[in-house]
């Protein structure tokens, strides 16, 4: 069970017609009350548990000012949509923590999702290949916004322990395999030296 900050938007929409642009919305609305389940599961409150959609906001940002920094041969206006778009599958699926099912049986379910969210868009073929692109990871924008991705979850992760919410070695354990690029690992390792020291 999904624990959110409120009911789906789209619960006002039942049995209306409505122009797709509002539809779409209402549906982003649940990354916005969609608690990335896996803090919850590690000892965050509720009341400091950042949304999917915060989440979401981070990697953007954080894509946007390295990319401009280091990676000016990416495909930024990509980066942006992508960065934007990753999530969308847990509109539907909902924040799917590593381990609860197979990599297939999710990734099946949030390309239902975004299928299911962007078919009524005038560009949602694009969109749905953004989010393909992200999904298969072969492109540079696509490894690119992966690592950026993991590197978000380390800085919140370094929040959430400075806040004293507890041990979440497990994160940065994660955020480390998964970062390669030279520059990202700079930024892990500052981030190491703002843990909390263990007693």
């Amino acid at each position: 069970m999904m624990e959110t900050k409120y009911p789906p938007a789209t619960r006002h929409l039942s049995g209306t017609s409505t122009l797709p642009i509002i539809h779409v919305y209402y549906e982003f609305c649940q990354l916005k009350a969609l608690y990335r389940q896996g803090w919850l599961r590690h000892g965050v409150s509720k009341a400091q548990c950042e949304s999917v959609a915060e989440h979401t906001l981070g990697v953007t940002l954080l894509a946007l000012f390295l990319a401009d920094q280091h990676f000016s041969h990416l495909d930024q206006a990509k980066l942006l949509r992508m960065g934007l778009l990753h999530d969308f599958g847990e509109i539907y699926a909902g924040d799917i923590v590593p381990g609860e099912m197979g990599l297939d049986q999710k990734h099946a379910l949030e390309q239902q999702s975004v299928e299911r969210v962007f078919r009524s868009l005038p560009k949602g073929e694009e969109y749905l290949a953004i989010w393909r692109e992200f999904e298969e990871g072969q492109t540079s924008e696509a490894k690119f916004i992966k690592e950026v991705d993991r590197l978000e979850m380390g800085l919140q992760a370094t929040i959430y322990e400075q806040e004293q919410m507890g041990d979440l070695e497990l994160f940065f354990q994660s955020t480390d395999r998964a970062l390669s690029t030279p520059e990202l690992r700079e930024i892990f390792d500052a981030l190491q030296a703002l843990r909390p020291k263990k007693a």
